[in-house]
């Protein structure tokens, strides 16, 4: 009976997910919690390398993926990814946002070209593909679109300035989306994560960094990327998250409660 509620209230079975980044570290956390609690997940990223290792995990989990490949600073590879999920699939009920850059400098220091990447990469790519697939689920009468944000979506942190924006960025981008979706059964929100050993993080953690988030981090260590899911599952679900479009859950080890 237990197994069966919550089967009820957390499963996603036979739907489909979009998974872009999902060949990442975090991203890759994301597709096994979908496909393991029934999803169909469609693996979208960069290279052919990285997207069949993260399809070949998943089908040796008994989860059911495949791959497309997608350039997130382009809006014709987001619509093909779109396209070819449809064709395969019917429809896509889940749309996961997870593609993310970083870079560490001082502000002086940096360049128009770091500010471009990021921000294209971390936040226009994001506002393409609510666009694209938030169209695409109007259409079919509803679906459920997560997109990643972090803890500096809501505090500047030191040598990442332009992260910090394009994450403050996601988090206002998904309380405006989820306003313009919500009445056509479109729910949007955003999942703001700690310091977990992401690519994008391992490139600016020097000790004294890793040292300075401890002490501001009331739970004394980083996230595991599989930490994620939980949040993940409630915001997707049909049925738990049914009520819940245009916000945010921090999974940080209680970091922003320390400093707000």
């Amino acid at each position: 009976m237990h197994a069966e509620y919550l089967t009820k209230m957390f499963g996603i079975e036979g739907q489909t997910a979009v998974v872009i980044g999902g060949a990442g570290v975090l991203g890759g956390s994301l597709c096994r919690g979908l496909v393991q609690a029934g999803a169909h997940v469609i693996v979208a990223d960069l290279t052919d390398e990285g997207c069949q290792q993260r399809v070949n995990e998943l089908r040796e989990l008994g989860g059911q993926a495949r791959y497309a490949l997608v350039d997130a600073t382009s809006r014709e590879s987001i619509e093909q990814v779109r396209d070819t999920a449809v064709q395969e699939r019917g429809r896509v009920d889940i749309l996961i946002n997870c593609a993310g850059i970083n870079a560490g400098n001082d502000f002086l220091e940096a360049t128009d070209q770091d500010w471009d990447r990021i921000l294209t990469i971390n936040l226009r790519a994001v506002f393409q593909a609510c666009q694209i697939f938030g169209q695409h689920m109007i259409s079919q009468g509803g679906g459920a679109i997560v997109n990643i944000g972090s803890v500096t979506s809501h505090l500047p942190l030191s040598r990442v300035w332009a992260y910090s924006a394009s994450k403050a960025g996601v988090l206002n981008l998904t309380r405006n989306v989820a306003q313009a979706l919500a009445p056509q059964g479109v729910r949007v929100n955003c999942i703001c994560p700690g310091f977990f050993p992401a690519e994008q993080n391992r490139k600016v953690l020097t000790q004294e960094r890793v040292d300075n988030i401890m002490r501001g981090t009331p739970m004394d260590r980083f996230g595991e990327p599989d930490e994620l899911v939980g949040a993940l599952l409630l915001l997707v679900s049909p049925v738990a998250g049914s009520f819940i479009t245009g916000t945010h859950i921090n999974v940080d080890g209680g970091f922003t409660a320390a400093w707000f």
